[in-house]
């Protein structure tokens, strides 16, 4: 990873940041509504994997926890902020929400509210490319505790049995909502799971992007060079609770202050600044210019946008299909 390489990832994850922790400010302010689950801590994970591999080619999916792959695939973070408004200028004209986060163009695949539901839609994806005879690649982004359902493992069964191309990329934040893995998981390392289906796994820390990236190549290619699926563990830690109405009073402080010494932020900043690739006044500047384009150019087009007419009311609802509506029979 060079340092133009790394400079631009840092704005990225910087960016990120921000983007979520005013996602917060604004979930207070009661102006997002509904859930809200916020990505802080794990930057590392998104843009280390997509960075290896090609975002707006590739195919992604993930879990509610999607704004910051949504944004790495390429969709405006206006549209996103919007969405997550209520706005009809937002990706899904504000009727999906935080929660369904969906770029076609980007081929980001959407955020999925139902736990373990990304499996079997990547699956879907990669038999897709499999059949159209692409070279692109299925990555399905997960959590720890979504491996305990039952999707996970007839998923990857059929994956392996396929040898499709997709890259299952296990988010691990220790704790699925406030249970941590170790009460609630027979194995706790993730990428050992997945021997039983005879898929090829490692794990790597999910902080450091540069191990991530490096990880996530190996990983990457292996699926594109046709063979078959691959499970990669990054090793990460959400700083907020799993979602706003979680008051993260489950978590020893000890443990909070230890994840938030490895930050993936500040880890990437410091190397570069000893690097002398950077500085501190730099970072600054950067950090200011960024806050400045969230709050006069994102979050201005969310407050300005118009809410959904009425008129959408019905049209996204397939009565067409119903055999009762508009003279149809039974």
């Amino acid at each position: 990873m060079d340092s133009d390489l790394k400079k631009k990832l840092l704005r990225e994850m910087l960016f990120a940041r921000r983007f979520e922790e005013r996602c917060y400010e604004a979930y207070v302010e009661r102006k997002i509504g509904g859930f809200l689950h916020l990505y802080s801590g794990e930057e590392a994970c998104a843009h280390g994997v997509l960075e290896a591999a090609r975002p707006g080619q590739d195919y992604v999916i993930t879990s509610y926890r999607d704004h910051v792959h949504a944004i790495k695939c390429g969709m405006d973070p206006k549209v996103v902020m919007a969405e997550l408004f209520a706005k009809e200028t937002g990706c899904c004209k504000g009727l999906g929400g935080s929660m369904h986060i969906f770029g076609v163009e980007q081929r980001f695949m959407g955020g999925y509210a139902l736990v373990g539901g990304p499996f079997p839609l990547a699956a879907g994806i990669a038999k897709g490319i499999q059949m159209k005879g692409g070279d692109e690649i299925c990555i399905c982004f997960l959590g720890d505790a979504a491996n305990n359902q039952g999707t996970f493992h007839e998923s990857l069964n059929m994956a392996k049995l396929w040898n499709l191309p997709v890259l299952y990329v296990c988010e691990n934040n220790l704790y699925g909502i406030g249970t941590r893995i170790d009460r609630s998981t027979a194995v706790v390392d993730q990428y050992k799971r997945v021997s039983s289906y005879n898929i090829p796994s490692a794990q790597a820390d999910g902080q450091d992007v540069e191990v991530v990236y490096e990880a996530a190549q190996k990983a990457v290619d292996h699926v594109r060079s046709g063979k078959g699926p691959y499970f990669l563990e990054l090793m990460t830690y959400r700083y907020r609770g799993h979602s706003m109405s979680d008051s993260n009073a489950y978590r020893e402080k000890k443990e909070e202050r230890m994840w938030g010494g490895r930050d993936p932020i500040i880890m990437l900043r410091d190397s570069l600044i000893e690097a002398g690739e950077t500085s501190a006044e730099k970072f600054k500047a950067m950090d200011a210019e960024i806050l400045e384009e969230i709050e006069n150019e994102v979050i201005r087009f969310a407050e300005e946008s118009p809410e959904p007419s009425m008129d959408l009311l019905h049209k996204y609802v397939m009565t067409e299909n119903d055999p009762y509506v508009k003279g149809g029979s039974k």
